[in-house]
């Protein structure tokens, strides 16, 4: 596979290099995310793990872009700039939200036409991708009842929710993000052999625990599920020690690459 650079520096940020790191950590923003979402992830791992962070079309330097509406689609685009760049060492996946859909949609999607088996998947704040729910249609509404939804999830957060007049601008981003995330049915994968990781705010209204747990269905690897407090942004107000969890996991599994 061939990628062209200055695609790849388009869709994976690296903010903080890491050369001699043993293991890489690719982060998969939420719905109307985007790839500084997790500057401070990179910031706190760094040396000892090098984050990627992927930038979707249709938001910030991508705006002009047109946006990608299907989990898939999106994998496919993904698949031949990492194993082009980024599978030279142990990689491991972590998405929140719609990006743990594609987290799990692309880790097997490297297994199997990649050989590429990540060392660990990271799947937070979203429900086991066989549990999908038929009524959900978000993407559907109104301006304004899109804009509840999204102040319903961030609560008071500002760090999630800024400016209203900014979060109009990215009104089709995020519609398009709903779209891909609600209406998600796993075709081409349906379980991974790497080992998954749920994480989860216990009161976030999005992943109920059962949901999250189900999970476990979907890989024939190992399976940890950890509960935070918190709502659906909980890795904000958690991130110290989601960090601290995510660093520990990830040491142990370069370890036994």
């Amino acid at each position: 596979m061939t990628a062209h650079r200055a695609d790849a520096d388009l869709w994976i940020r690296r903010y903080h290099p890491a050369p001699d790191s043993e293991v890489r950590l690719l982060c998969l923003p939420h719905a109307g995310g985007s790839a500084s979402f997790y500057f401070p992830v990179s910031q706190a791992l760094a040396p000892r793990v090098e984050v990627l962070a992927v930038q979707y079309p249709g938001r910030q330097d991508r705006r002009l872009e047109p946006c990608v509406e299907s989990i898939p689609e999106l994998a496919d685009h993904l698949l031949p700039l990492l194993v082009d760049e980024w599978t030279d060492r142990p990689l491991a996946l972590f998405g929140h939200s719609m990006g743990a859909s594609l987290a799990f949609e692309l880790a097997g999607q490297l297994e199997q036409r990649a050989g590429v088996v990540p060392v660990m998947l990271f799947a937070s704040g979203r429900r086991a991708p066989s549990r999908f729910r038929v009524e959900e249609d978000v993407h559907g509404r109104g301006d304004e009842a899109l804009l509840d939804e999204i102040r319903r999830l961030a609560g008071t957060d500002s760090r999630i929710l800024g400016d209203d007049e900014v979060l109009r601008m990215v009104l089709p981003a995020i519609r398009s993000d709903y779209r891909a995330a609600e209406l998600y049915r796993p075709q081409r994968v349906h379980q991974v052999t790497c080992p998954v990781t749920a994480l989860v705010g216990d009161e976030d209204p999005k992943a109920p625990l059962d949901d999250v747990q189900a999970w476990q269905e979907h890989t024939t690897g190992g399976f940890a599920m950890e509960v935070y407090p918190g709502g659906h942004f909980y890795l904000t107000e958690q991130a110290p020690g989601l960090i601290r969890r995510i660093a520990d996991t990830l040491s142990g599994a370069a370890a036994d690459h």
